[in-house]
């Protein structure tokens, strides 16, 4: 019985490793390419606008959703995004003169290796 308790927990940890491998990678290189810091302008009130993705292909909560957060993130335009995991939704404050959801989108789904995560369900 101890043995495949063990068996299982070994495999569950393997499959955790292997399965975000390629999101920690592209996030290294994504690391040591932007070492200057980019500073932001700020964006006026009456142009920020919020919009919520329902993100698929999300297998980790660590490297997955801090791999499209910070995507989002250093995105032109974009003043603050969130990813949960639990809920599949990311959700970016930006500003509407310089993004919208649709270029949002294409950022979301061309994380990693373009194939990996979609958006289901954009919400403005």
């Amino acid at each position: 019985m101890n043995i495949t308790k063990t068996i299982t927990a070994i495999a569950i940890i393997g499959l955790a490793v292997v399965s975000c491998k390629h999101e920690e990678k592209s996030t290294e290189v994504a690391t040591k390419e932007t070492k200057t810091e980019v500073v932001k302008k700020p964006i006026a009130a009456a142009n920020v606008q919020t919009a919520s993705f329902e993100i698929t292909g999300m297998t980790c909560a660590v490297g997955c959703t801090k791999t499209i957060e910070k995507k989002l993130a250093e995105s032109e335009g974009v003043e603050k995004a969130t990813v949960d995991f639990d809920k599949k939704l990311a959700t970016v404050s930006f500003d509407k003169t310089v993004q919208n959801p649709t270029s949002l989108t294409q950022v979301i789904e061309g994380v990693a290796d373009g194939k990996t995560y979609k958006v289901v369900n954009t919400k403005s």
